[in-house]
């Protein structure tokens, strides 16, 4: 495994993410297609045991389950100080007006809950989930800073939005005296591209770490376009992600792949970490095949005419994943 700096900071992050969102207690309304713990026990030993330091998940993922299992499988099998636990805030969690959203109130309570799951006096990085048009930003950063300040979070960041509201809530941060965001965790792959219009450009001028979600589009560049699988069949949110046209992209990672003779996963990994801009990206698994394409594409070296070929074909689409 490599390691590398999170933005503009001395936090080193490995060069994969282990996603956690992949697991969770079913019973608490998720996805069909999740993980027990036990499972999602295995998948974080191998994680560790293949160099990976770097765990992302959500308050929201599995009704805060994720969370649990995480903390409790990082607690048994690594050493606190030797992993970088990141979680997020926003979703909902129970019903009433302050149980989701990006105010005062909220963010206070859901860090000591994210805590408390978590099993942990801290979180390494603290990331907002989504802009929260309903609570002025000022209100925001001001929450997160102190827990930043209370010793509760090491480092902030912030997930999929506009590149103005990105650029607002650094300004008010830094107008303020307040701790900024080192990271954005955004939809970024091979098939879905806008984010080199604003949003990549602004965090490379900032400093600012990228981490993508979604790095192989909910699977799509991993398989033949027509090919459902288990996640595939009830996944509403990523059927609206992309298009038909998309198709000549996967088959260009699967012409790469062949050539090469590796996996096609390997492929649409080692893209988004020739990027320039890519700190790291988030990848979910759900078996251990997954967990090794991922560490293999960190080794792997796509030449300029690789490169080329596969981002010819790339056509632009709706913005999609702010959401």
């Amino acid at each position: 495994m490599r390691y590398a700096k999170l933005g503009n900071t001395g936090l080193d992050v490995s060069r994969v993410v282990l996603g956690c969102m992949s697991w969770g207690d079913a019973d608490r309304g998720w996805h069909p297609w999740i993980l027990d713990e036990e499972a999602a026990r295995g998948i974080i030993r191998q994680a560790l045991e293949a160099g990976i330091t770097t765990f992302d998940t959500a308050n929201v993922y599995a009704g805060g389950s994720s969370e649990e299992f995480t903390g409790r499988a990082l607690r048994d099998f690594a050493r606190r100080e030797d992993v970088v636990i990141a979680t997020k805030v926003h979703g909902r969690m129970r019903p009433g007006p302050y149980g989701a959203g990006l105010s005062r109130k909220a963010i206070l309570h859901e860090i000591d809950e994210s805590l408390r799951r978590l099993g942990t006096d801290y979180v390494d990085l603290y990331q907002i989930h989504r802009w929260d048009p309903g609570v002025p930003i000022e209100e925001t950063m001001e929450a997160l800073h102190d827990v930043v300040r209370a010793g509760k979070v090491r480092y902030l960041g912030a997930s999929s939005m506009w590149a103005w509201q990105f650029a607002t809530a650094q300004h008010v941060a830094a107008s303020n005296g307040w701790t900024p965001f080192v990271s954005m965790q955004n939809h970024y792959n091979l098939i879905y591209r806008e984010e080199e219009r604003e949003m990549i450009p602004l965090c490379t001028d900032q400093g600012v770490g990228v981490i993508p979600w979604s790095p192989l589009a909910r699977g799509r560049l991993t398989r033949d376009w027509d090919a459902e699988t288990a996640r595939s069949e009830t996944d509403e949110f990523g059927a609206s992600l992309y298009v038909d046209d998309d198709r000549r992209i996967v088959e260009t990672v699967a012409t790469v792949a062949s050539r090469l003779g590796v996996s096609r996963a390997q492929v649409g990994l080692a893209w988004l970490l020739h990027q320039p801009a890519v700190t790291a990206p988030i990848v979910g698994v759900t078996r251990t095949a997954h967990l090794t394409d991922a560490v293999a594409a960190v080794e792997l070296e796509l030449s300029d005419a690789d490169l080329v070929e596969l981002g010819d074909g790339y056509r632009p689409h709706p913005v999609s994943g702010h959401a």
